[in-house]
C-alpha cells in the first residue's frame, strides 16, 4: 500500500498528472474569459504543455502566469487571428448551405480554407511558446511542420476530433471536458510537435 502512494508509483503519477490538467484548464479558461486574451492564455498554456510533453515542468501556476505575462505582444493579435479564421471556414460553409447555385464554388473554398488555416494553426501556438519568433514567420512554419510531417499531423487531427467528439458526446461529457478538455487537448498537440521540433532542431 505504501508503494502505492510512492511519488514513483504509476497511480501516483497519473493523479498528479490529471491534477495539473485541471488546474491548467481552469487557468486557461479564466484567463480566457475576455476574449481577446485566449491568444495569450493559449501561448501561456502551450509553455506548461510543452513542459509536461518533456516531463520538465515545474509549478504549473507560476508557469502559466510566467508565461501569460510575457505573451501580450504576440498573443493578442493571435486571438484575433484565430477567430478571423474560424470565423471564415464558418461562414464560407454557411454560404454553401444557404445558395442554391454555384454553390460548389463556396464548398470547395471552405474546404481549400479549412486546409489552409487548420494547418497553419495547428502547430503556431506550440511555436510561439516555444521559440522566438514573429507571428507570421510561426504561422508559415506551422503550415511547413504539417507539410513536412504530414502523416503524423493528419493522425493528431483525427485524435483531436475525437477528443472534441467524446467531450460534446452528452452534458456530462462537456462538464468533465470543460474541466480538463482545454488542456488535455493542448497536451495532445504538445506531445506530437515536441517530437517534430526536436527533429527539426537537430536537422538544423
Amino acid at each position: 500500500m505504501a508503494n502505492l502512494f510512492s511519488p514513483e508509483s504509476a497511480p501516483y503519477k497519473f493523479m498528479s498528472r490529471l491534477t495539473d490538467i485541471v488546474k491548467l484548464s481552469l487557468l486557461w479558461l479564466l484567463f480566457s474569459l475576455p476574449v481577446v486574451t485566449m491568444g495569450i492564455s493559449t501561448i501561456a498554456a502551450f509553455t506548461v504543455t510543452l513542459k509536461m510533453a518533456e516531463e520538465t515542468e515545474g509549478h504549473i501556476g507560476h508557469d502559466f502566469l510566467k508565461a501569460f505575462k510575457a505573451n501580450w505582444k504576440q498573443g493578442i493579435p493571435m486571438s484575433f487571428i484565430t477567430i478571423i479564421c474560424i470565423w471564415a471556414v464558418y461562414l464560407d460553409f454557411q454560404i454553401f448551405n444557404a445558395v442554391t447555385e454555384n454553390a460548389i464554388v463556396f464548398l470547395i473554398i471552405g474546404i481549400v480554407a479549412a486546409y489552409v488555416f487548420g494547418f497553419s494553426l495547428l502547430y503556431v501556438y506550440p511555436l510561439l511558446a516555444r521559440y522566438e519568433n514573429t507571428i507570421v514567420n510561426c504561422l508559415r512554419n506551422s503550415f511547413r511542420i504539417s507539410m513536412k510531417f504530414f502523416l503524423r499531423s493528419l493522425l493528431l487531427v483525427l485524435i483531436l476530433a475525437f477528443e472534441l467528439a467524446v467531450i460534446f458526446w452528452n452534458g456530462t461529457t462537456l462538464f468533465v471536458g470543460m474541466l480538463m478538455g482545454p488542456a488535455f487537448i493542448m497536451y495532445t498537440v504538445s506531445a506530437f510537435a515536441i517530437k517534430m521540433f526536436r527533429e527539426l532542431d537537430k536537422a538544423v
